[in-house]
């Protein structure tokens, strides 16, 4: 089991399950909310421990179409956690327990700032991989 939780510690979460991939975004908006590596989890894999209801999400405008969730209290990025699809990013540095898993894609690499240095080799692409 992978435990999950906000910096301040009121959301807290687990998950029964290791994510099915990891990759990190360098667009802008995930670079400003501080989710920019992400893990896809699936929603029957996601256990609420306590603090869900300090959970809110943030509703982009147009042309962005990706809610966002973060906890109130401590403001942490939690990435789409509230999701109702299947399977869902959240961000990565909210898992408090080691993963099995390696980062395996870069997207939206044109976006990325000049002071940070692509130092895997996983996939690079310009917007969201076609995987």
């Amino acid at each position: 089991m992978i435990k999950g939780s906000c910096c301040c510690g009121t959301v807290k979460f687990e998950l029964l399950k290791q994510p099915s991939m990891m990759g990190t975004c360098h667009c802008s908006r995930c670079r400003k909310v501080g989710a920019s590596t992400i893990v896809f989890v699936k929603k029957e894999d996601l256990k609420w421990v306590e603090g869900k209801e300090h959970v809110k999400m943030f509703q982009p405008e147009e042309p962005y179409k990706y809610e966002r969730s973060f906890c109130t209290i401590c403001g942490t990025s939690l990435g789409e956690i509230l999701s109702d699809m299947d399977s869902f990013p959240i961000a990565a540095n909210t898992l408090d327990s080691g993963l099995e898993i390696k980062n395996s894609f870069h997207e939206f690499v044109d976006e990325k700032p000049d002071w940070y240095e692509i130092c895997d080799d996983a996939k690079q692409s310009k917007g969201h991989p076609d995987t």
